[in-house]
């Protein structure tokens, strides 16, 4: 999706897994005509995500927070941990984007830490890197090799932990903007939010997720 699309759609709980095909597919054989050279595959999960499967994501995230954090009524600040073990080659990119985030937002804050609500895997995927869940408070980052090869590593990562913390994509906004992706080229190498998706995160998550992430998001309201 590539303009703007609200944090707070509310979608159905399906299993969801993100990601685009490949290029075109080369011609038959036996079709009268000589197969045509494939285009070359491009990594597309950082430029053609689901907003659908980050709702989903982002709400299986709150359902996991807010079960945490019953224990603790009146909680201002949650803390959203994660296990990074399944990526070991980005443990410094995630670890950066860790920081980041938490230098930006207060009223959410990450942390390493086993029973995760999410966890980060790494590995080889056409279809890029993505956000994924199984609708069920199950969810993961998948880093794609070749992509953070492109692309560079801290913002990917930063960039799809965003989708965690509730924002959607603008792919055809400038650098300056995380969630633009991959929309402004390999060379943009921000790794930093700006002043407005973070403030759109501190809105999704104030008051201990008691307020709107708890009433739209969380249970599709």
């Amino acid at each position: 999706m590539r303009h703007r699309n609200s944090a707070l759609a509310a979608t159905a709980g399906l299993a969801l897994t993100v990601g685009l095909g490949l290029g075109a597919v080369p011609a038959s054989a036996d079709d009268g005509h000589t197969p045509a050279a494939p285009e070359k595959a491009t990594v597309q999960g950082y430029t053609g995500e689901s907003q659908k499967a980050n709702d989903e994501f982002f709400k299986a995230v709150v359902k996991d927070a807010l079960k945490k954090q019953a224990a603790k009524p009146g909680i201002q600040e949650v803390t959203v941990t994660y296990d990074a073990s399944g990526a070991p080659k980005f443990k410094d990119q995630i670890a950066n984007s860790t920081s980041v985030w938490n230098s930006a937002v207060k009223n959410v804050q990450l942390k390493e830490g086993s029973g995760g609500s999410f966890d980060y895997r790494e590995g080889d995927d056409p279809r890029g890197s993505y956000a994924s869940t199984d609708g069920h408070g199950n969810g993961y980052i998948f880093l794609d090799y070749a992509q953070n090869e492109e692309y560079d590593s801290n913002r990917v990562v930063a960039h799809e932990t965003g989708h965690v913390l509730g924002l959607p994509d603008t792919y055809d906004g400038p650098c300056e903007q995380l969630m633009s992706g991959g929309g402004p080229g390999p060379s943009c190498t921000n790794d930093k939010p700006n002043a407005d998706e973070s403030a759109q995160v501190e809105q999704l998550w104030a008051n201990g997720v008691a307020g709107v992430a708890f009433d739209k998001v969380a249970f599709g309201k």
